[in-house]
């Protein structure tokens, strides 16, 4: 890695292979295009000079030149930084290729929730995803928020913006979300702009960031191309996440996934550009393996790892910083089949250089939520940080002066000043979630498993913590806000978990 990391970046894909697969995406780009929905979108890239190669009822199919993704690509800033929502919008998290440093937040838009207490999977409520924000806002190793869930106490129209809302009152870190249709956009800006005071301090301090999803293969949806333009324009930055499906919607073969992920993800940021040339963009994906014995689409399995880490190697190969979604699993409770998965992806991301992470808290294929996965998975993202940071030497020498002060003593090691002074450094001090007692200690104190712990882990947060409150006129007219958006959709009131 670059900077200070004595940790070396895990490359899965060799260079050569990396620039074969960019070229060929470049190729698909002019050759076979993209198909574009939006209207506005297609004007743009015609206006830039691009080829119409056919037009039909779904839109136009339009042909993209080398010359133009990479002059969009130098127009593109190298780095993204999103700030949290104190009064002074701390720098929170910093998005750059080869930084040192990588970010994990629980991936967004789960439509349901593990139920601990039931041990059902169940549409999430308000509070649900009150109480998964109350407590991401604690751990210390979740740097950002996400609109982690679709509460289904409202209205389907309203669901995108309100969960915004929800998070925002919540939780002071940045915020990953995303829009449901064409109407949301707005007033989700219109939130953050309430919270940050104008729209130049949000466009100084931006505190979430947009999830823009191309459909596969290479087509962009209307709503896709309204958020990333009117993004772009308000200078809100953007994660575009394609989302092949190997054997399904993309090749089967893991390199020619790779390479439709690079064609729709290059697109994407083509159209952003053109839209607004500087404006703040992350080079994402959330690829998935088909699995043909059971028809699923497996984000959790070893290929889709591996896609993950080579969309990482082209991103920072082309300048952007990236993001994508590895620390999740498919097992559809907090079992060991969730850490197993997890701990797999959260280290390779680490190893691998991604700036942003998503998927603390996650199962069932991104489709569920789980809050004493969240709490069990703040401990994996602490050790792949700490793994990041690589065995480095404290003291000169390294070993010899303390070998020869306690070989000839009867003093042991745990009261040299040297182990006092590093100890905290050298060592991941995790949580009671993990299990360090010795077997009898453990016996005495219920044998309880590492899900039983998180979830009495969670239940201690959500009953001392306290959020930063927002200035009062600012939550006046955050909720005021939101209840006009709610009566657009026959909702004469909120739930009332939701205003507390």
């Amino acid at each position: 890695m670059s900077g200070n990391s004595p940790v070396p970046y895990l490359e899965l894909v060799e260079h050569k292979l990396v620039e074969r697969m960019i070229d060929e995406a470049f190729d698909v780009l002019e050759r076979t295009g993209v198909l574009i929905e939006d209207p506005e979108a297609g004007r743009l890239l015609e206006d830039a000079g691009m080829k119409v190669m056919r037009r039909d009822e779904r839109g136009c199919v339009v042909s993209v030149t080398r010359g133009l993704v990479e002059q969009s690509l130098k127009s593109a800033p190298s780095s993204v930084m999103l700030y949290d929502r104190s009064d002074g919008g701390e720098a929170a998290v910093v998005l750059e290729p080869g930084d040192d440093r990588v970010h994990f937040n629980p991936g967004s838009s789960a439509p349901y929730v593990y139920d601990f207490r039931s041990g059902r999977i169940r549409k999430p409520k308000t509070r649900d995803l009150v109480d998964f924000a109350l407590v991401s806002d604690v751990l210390k190793h979740i740097d950002a928020q996400s609109t982690a869930m679709i509460p289904s106490d409202v209205a389907d129209g309203v669901a995108d913006r309100y969960r915004l809302f929800l998070v925002l009152r919540n939780s002071i870190k940045p915020v990953v979300t995303g829009t449901f249709d064409i109407d949301g956009l707005e007033a989700m800006k219109e939130m953050l702009v309430t919270v940050r005071g104008s729209e130049q301090a949000l466009r100084e301090r931006p505190m979430a960031i947009f999830s823009i999803c191309p459909s596969p293969p290479l087509r962009w949806s209307n709503l896709a191309c309204h958020d990333l333009i009117h993004c772009a324009r308000a200078h809100i930055p953007v994660q575009i996440v394609p989302a092949p499906l190997t054997g399904v919607s993309a090749p089967v073969t893991l390199a020619g996934a790779v390479v439709q992920h690079t064609v729709e993800a290059l697109s994407g940021v083509v159209i952003g550009q053109l839209a607004q040339p500087g404006s703040p963009v992350v080079y994402g994906g959330s690829p998935a393996a088909f699995d043909m014995h059971t028809g699923s689409a497996a984000t959790g399995a070893i290929e889709a790892f591996m896609m993950c880490s080579a969309l990482s190697q082209i991103g920072r190969r082309l300048g952007l910083p990236t993001q994508a979604y590895m620390a999740l699993s498919d097992a559809k409770m907090p079992d060991a089949q969730a850490g197993l998965e997890t701990g797999i992806g959260a280290v390779l991301a680490a190893l691998c250089g991604v700036n942003l992470v998503a998927g603390p808290g996650m199962l069932a294929f991104e489709g569920c939520q789980s809050l004493e996965k969240l709490v069990i998975d703040n401990e994996v993202c602490g050790m792949a940080k700490r793994l990041i940071e690589g065995i480095v030497p404290r003291t000169t020498p390294l070993a010899g002066d303390l070998l020869q002060e306690n070989i000839h003593a009867s003093a042991h090691f745990l009261t040299s000043p040297t182990t006092r002074k590093w100890f905290r450094e050298e060592f991941f001090c995790p949580g009671d979630v993990l299990d360090r007692e010795g077997r009898d200690t453990w016996a005495e104190g219920g044998s309880t498993s590492a899900a039983e712990r998180a979830h009495s882990e969670s239940e201690r947060i959500l009953e001392h913590h306290r959020p930063l409150p927002l200035a009062p006129h600012v939550d006046r007219g955050l909720v005021r806000l939101m209840e006009r958006e709610a009566a657009r959709y026959g909702m004469d009131r909120l739930p009332a978990t939701a205003t507390i």
